[in-house]
Formats: C-alpha cells, structure tokens, sequence
C-alpha cells in the first residue's frame, strides 16, 4: 500500500519551508518513526519521520525545493523490502595471485563523518551536507558555538579542498544565508524600525546568590536530578518583577497596549543556525527545580535540532545571556511583539564599596533594552532594581517579595 510522507501542518507565521537535506534516496528501506527529511523554516529545522515500514519508492522534492504545509514529499511502499543489489555488484574482485607482495594496497576511503565522528555530534544537516559532499567532518574546523561544526563548515571545506586558512591563502566564499539567519535579520530590522527602543543599565553583586548555590546546589541536584544554575535565579526574579511591573510584560496591538497576566519568558540560546527563544511559559508559577530542567531540555533539542515551532510561538519577555560568551556589557534588541528585554552578561569580581569598606565582589551588568513608547523610564529602572534586589537577597524570592 502506498503512503504518502506530508509536510507538517505549519501554524499561519511560518508560510513555507525549505528542504534542507534527505537522509534517503529512492529506493531505500525506511523503518517507522526513522527520519526522512529535514525542513528548514524561518524559526526551526523539522525533521519528518516516516510513518509506516517500507520502501521509499518517489521523492517529489529536492534539497533547496520550497514546500508549504501538507504538501507530499514522498511516497513509501508500505510493508515492501528494499530490491538487493545485484551479485555481481557485490562481488569484490579478486586480488591476482601474480600482483607483487611489495606492491602498497589501495589506500582506503575516509570513513563516513558519522563513523569518525559518531554522527550524533553534528546537526542533522550538516550530517547529511557531509556525507554527500564526502567530507570527513573530523577534519572541518567548525564555526558553531563551542567549536560545533556547521553545514557552512562542510560546504566551504568542500568547496576549497580544505584549503581554508592555509598557506597563506586569500580565500573568499559567497555562502546564502539560511533560512533562519534571514529571519533573524528581518526581525531584527523590524524592531529598529518599529520600536523607540532605549536601554537602562543596573549592577548586581552575586555573592549571595553564589553562596545559596554552593551551600544548596549539591541537596538540590540529589533531590531534582539537575544542577542549579545562574540563570534560574534570573528567570525567576524577572516573572516575580512583571508581576509588580506588568507594563514591562505588556505588548502592543495598533494603538492599543495589551496586558498579559502570564509571564511567558523566551529563554535565548544560540545554536549553529542562529539565535532561537524557546518559552518557558507560565513561569510565575514554576518553582526552580521546574526553571532548571525546562532550561536544559530546551538546550538539549537546540542540541539536537528538535526544537519545535510550538516551543518558539509567544513569549512576552525575554531574557539573554552574553556572560555565556563573555560579554561585559550589551544593549540587547527587543524580539517584537515584546516590549522588553533582559540582558545578563558574564560575572566579573571587583572591588566595590560595602559598609564603608572595599570588598571583593562576583559583579553583573545587567540591562534592560524596552519599547519607549509604552514604557516609561521610571517603570524600566525599578524593574532593574527590583531585580537587582531579589537577587542580592534570594530569600525574597522564597517569600515573593
């Protein structure tokens, strides 16, 4: 019985996506729920399964084809078994008994990228780039956060022999952006050109906030099963804040200001493709242990390419952390609808001044970019400072003050 392999219903924001990569060719034998095809949209790369056992018998599209919602990318024979190549094809031929001992062997083929590198390590399409481009990924030197190697990696190794930055050598590549890294430079421009974007500034002295999680963390990881981080302490002192200053969690509509009674905050992360915000949603009402381990799922299927449209839609604040990188100090672009943004940055220790005395203090900058239209520079600075507060005393946190 022949069954058809559909494109994903894709919610109204996203109007069509782009065939990254096939991971089987016509003719293969596919197993259910085995990953056919990624598709790249505006936001995520989607994988689409195979529904059923069988053989792929049509592909319909090819890499770079654009396909919209519901659209048939292939047909699979379902219950069929993959034709077996013919004897003669996998005869090897016999090595001449009269070829001389001294005679090196046929230097062998470089081992699939997923033999050498484990294949799990890299992106789905930067897996599928590789193999059909015959590059071993252990040789790319990748360009993704924390040394990731990226499908551009490949492409450009492929493209320059992996001559790269060798020799001496002036390279220039062309490369199209994604489909992803267009999108965030669209939403990008749209919030210059849209908002009345300005920037306040706070300092957050973290010595409390260190100490609970040296004194608690290792409790806490026995009872939760996850680590407690940094950015728990933040996500939570931000929902309590919009809870006081609901303005900065507001959004507009026309001439009109919408009031969410929710705090939905996007979570950055940075992945080969590009910055994506995942929502934690209703997030006044989690506890840390829940913070935490929504945070690391999150970053696993960023990871893994699995993040899905439905983890990216809404969020009504956002925060992001350029301390990961080892940023001091940053002006973060509001993510339209939103009106609000916060920025952490990386922890510093430096003399400050405490009770009349210089102590040696672990110190954030913390930054809160907003849309100036509807909100106000008085609303913006006590939401820094209530921040601020809760964090260098986290016990106002336990008690909601």
């Amino acid at each position: 019985m022949a069954t058809e392999v559909k494109v994903p219903v894709l919610p109204e924001s996203v109007s069509d996506a782009t065939i990254a990569s096939w991971h089987k060719k016509a003719g293969d034998s596919v197993k259910r729920d085995e990953n056919l095809v990624d598709l790249e949209t505006d936001k995520v790369v989607l994988e689409v399964p195979s529904p059923v056992d069988g053989v792929l018998k049509e592909i319909k599209f090819s890499e770079g084809d654009t396909v919209t919602s519901q659209q048939v990318l292939a047909i699979i024979e379902e219950g069929a078994v993959a034709e077996a190549a013919p004897a003669e094809e996998k005869k090897a031929e016999a090595p001449k008994a009269e070829a001389p001992k001294a005679e090196a062997p046929a230097k062998a083929a470089a081992p699939a990228p997923a033999a050498r590198t484990g294949g799990a390590e890299l992106p789905p399409g930067a897996r599928a780039t590789a193999a059909r481009e015959g590059v071993d990924a252990s040789q790319v030197e990748g360009t993704g956060r924390r040394g990731a190697v990226t499908k551009e990696d490949i492409l450009n190794y492929a493209r320059t022999g992996g001559a790269g930055k060798a020799g001496g050598a002036r390279p220039e590549e062309r490369v199209p952006m994604t489909r992803i890294r267009k999108r965030i430079a669209e939403r990008l421009m749209q919030s210059k050109d849209s908002i009345a974007m300005l920037t306040s500034f706070n300092e957050v002295n973290l010595a409390k906030v260190s100490a609970a999680r040296k004194q608690l963390g290792e409790d806490f990881q026995k009872t939760h099963g996850i680590k407690l981080g940094f950015m728990s302490f933040f996500v939570k002192a931000a929902a309590n804040a919009l809870q006081r200053f609901p303005i900065i969690n507001a959004s507009v509509d026309g001439d009109d200001i919408i009031y969410h009674g929710y705090s939905d905050i996007s979570i950055a992360v940075s992945t080969d493709k590009g910055l994506v915000t995942p929502v934690l949603r209703n997030v006044e009402r989690m506890g840390f242990a829940d913070i935490e381990q929504g945070i690391a799922d999150y970053a696993k299927k960023a990871r893994d390419g699995k993040l899905g449209l439905d983890d990216l839609q809404g969020g009504t604040f956002t925060i992001t952390n350029g301390g990961t990188f080892g940023s001091l100090m940053s002006t973060p672009i509001v993510n339209p609808p939103q009106s609000a943004i916060l920025g952490m940055h990386t922890i510093k220790e430096r003399p400050i001044a405490e009770n009349g005395q210089v102590v040696i203090a672990p110190m954030m900058y913390i930054a809160l970019s907003y849309d100036h239209r509807i909100i106000d520079g008085k609303d913006a600075v006590q939401f820094l400072v209530d921040i601020k507060n809760q964090l260098e005393n986290p016990n106002r946190m336990l008690f909601g003050l």
